[in-house]
C-alpha cells in the first residue's frame, strides 16, 4: 500500500511542473514538482532573486549563493560551510546542481525528501547556525516585503498570496533550483548528442576504466546524474543510495536512523560537474580527484591506515591502478563538466551592484528627513 501511496504522489507531482518549459534536451525528463506548486517564469524569477539576497541572513552578510557558488557548481570551495556566526558546519556544501532530481537533500539525513524542506535548514537551523533567523521570522519576512521589487514579485508568483511567509519564501527558493540543470558535458554531447569527438582519447580510456567490474566506480555513481539518488518525473519510485565509504570516524546516518549499522553511511554524490568542486567527500578532506581515487583504490582510509572499517561498504574493497591510469580515469571526470552551466546568466545573480541585497547599502532619497 505504502508503495501505491508514494507512486501515485509522484505522479501528482510530476504532472504539477510538466507545463513548465525547462529547456532541456527531449531525452531528459523533467525533476519532479510538488502538487502544491505550479511552476512558472515568475515563480523561478523570485526564487533566484532570493536565492542571491544576503537579506535572507539574520545580518545581511549572507545568502544562498554564499555556500553555491555559480562558478563552481554551487558549492563554496570550503572543506564544510560557515555560518553567520562563524560557526563551522558538519559537512562540505554539495552541488545543487540537478538538485531537482535529487530524492534526498542532505548528505546523511535520508527524511529531507524536499527542496521547499531542506530551505529551513539553513535558514533557521541552531545547530549549527547557518543564515540565523531561527527566531527572527517575522524579521526576516519584513525585511524582505518591504522591498517594491518584492512587493511587485511575490504578487506576480502568488497572485492569491502576494506575501513574504514560509511558504512563498521556500516554494520560490526550491522552483529555481529546479531549474539547475546540467547536462551539457563533452560526456552529453559524445553520449547523448551522438558527438564522436566531444571527448578526448584520455577521457574515452576512462570512461572505460569507470564502467569496468576492476573499479566498481559505476556501482553508486549511474545513470544520468552519476549517482544512486535519483527521482525523476516518469519515475515509479525514487532511488536511493547511502553507503559507508571507508572513511572512518563519521556518524554518518546513524545520528538520524539510531542504527549503529547506518555509521558513517552518507548520499551517494553526483559527479557532474566534479572536477570544479573541491575539496571531495561529505568532509571536504580531499583536495584532488587523484586523492580520490587512491582513497578507493586503497579500499578506504581506514584500510590503507591497516585497520578496515567493519561497517565499510562491501564494493569497497581496493583495486590496483596505474598512474597513467589515474590521469585518464581523471580526464573522464573532467569531462562531466558542463562549461555553459556554469557561465548561464539565467542561474546568476540578478541584482545590481551596490543593492542591499548584495550586502550594499541603503540609500534614502535626498528629501528624507531622517
Amino acid at each position: 500500500m505504502r508503495a501505491v501511496a508514494l507512486a501515485a504522489a509522484l505522479s501528482g507531482a510530476a504532472s504539477a511542473g510538466l507545463a513548465y518549459d525547462w529547456a532541456i534536451p527531449d531525452w531528459l525528463p523533467p525533476p519532479p514538482v510538488p502538487g502544491d506548486i505550479v511552476m512558472s517564469d515568475a515563480l523561478v524569477d523570485l526564487g533566484r532573486h532570493l536565492f542571491y539576497d544576503q537579506r535572507l541572513s539574520v545580518d545581511g552578510s549572507m545568502s544562498c549563493a554564499s555556500c553555491h557558488e555559480q562558478a563552481r557548481a554551487f558549492t563554496d570551495g570550503r572543506a564544510v560551510s560557515v555560518g553567520v556566526t562563524g560557526q563551522a558546519g558538519g559537512f562540505n556544501a554539495p552541488s545543487l546542481a540537478n538538485v531537482g532530481y535529487l530524492p534526498t537533500l542532505t548528505w546523511a539525513n535520508p527524511m529531507v525528501d524536499s527542496l521547499e524542506f531542506h530551505a529551513l535548514i539553513p535558514l533557521f537551523g541552531e545547530d549549527p547556525v547557518e543564515m540565523g533567523n531561527a527566531g527572527q521570522e517575522q524579521a526576516l519576512f519584513a525585511r524582505l516585503i518591504e522591498d517594491a521589487h518584492y512587493q511587485d514579485a511575490f504578487a506576480s508568483a502568488f497572485p492569491d498570496r502576494p506575501q513574504a511567509d514560509l511558504f512563498t519564501i521556500t516554494r520560490a527558493l526550491g522552483a529555481f533550483q529546479r531549474t539547475l540543470i546540467s547536462v551539457g558535458s563533452p560526456y552529453d554531447a559524445f553520449v547523448y548528442g551522438g558527438d564522436r569527438t566531444a571527448m578526448s582519447d584520455a577521457a574515452l580510456r576512462g570512461m572505460d576504466l569507470f564502467f569496468d567490474h576492476r573499479l566498481e566506480c559505476y556501482h553508486c555513481h549511474l545513470g544520468l546524474n552519476f549517482t544512486n539518488n535519483l527521482v525523476t518525473s516518469r519515475s515509479a519510485m525514487p532511488e536511493t543510495g547511502f553507503h559507508n565509504t571507508g572513511l572512518g570516524a563519521s556518524v554518518g546516518m546513524e545520528e538520524f536512523t539510531l542504527d549503529p549499522r547506518d555509521r558513517g553511511r552518507v548520499r551517494t554524490p553526483s559527479l557532474r560537474n566534479v572536477a570544479v568542486t573541491a575539496p571531495y567527500m561529505h568532509d571536504g578532506r580531499f583536495q584532488t580527484l587523484e586523492q580520490v581515487i587512491r582513497h578507493y583504490a586503497a579500499g578506504g582510509e581506514a584500510a590503507r591506515l591497516g585497520t578496515p572499517d567493519p561497517l565499510r561498504d562491501p564494493l569497497i574493497i581496493g583495486f590496483q591502478i596505474s598512474d597513467a591510469e589515474i590521469a585518464d580515469l581523471t580526464a573522464f571526470l573532467q569531462s562531466l563538466t558542463d562549461e555553459d552551466f556554469l557561465a548561464d546568466p539565467a542561474f546568476a545573480n540578478p541584482w545590481p551592484e551596490g543593492h542591499l541585497a548584495n550586502g550594499g547599502i541603503a540609500v534614502l532619497p535626498e528629501n528624507d528627513p531622517s
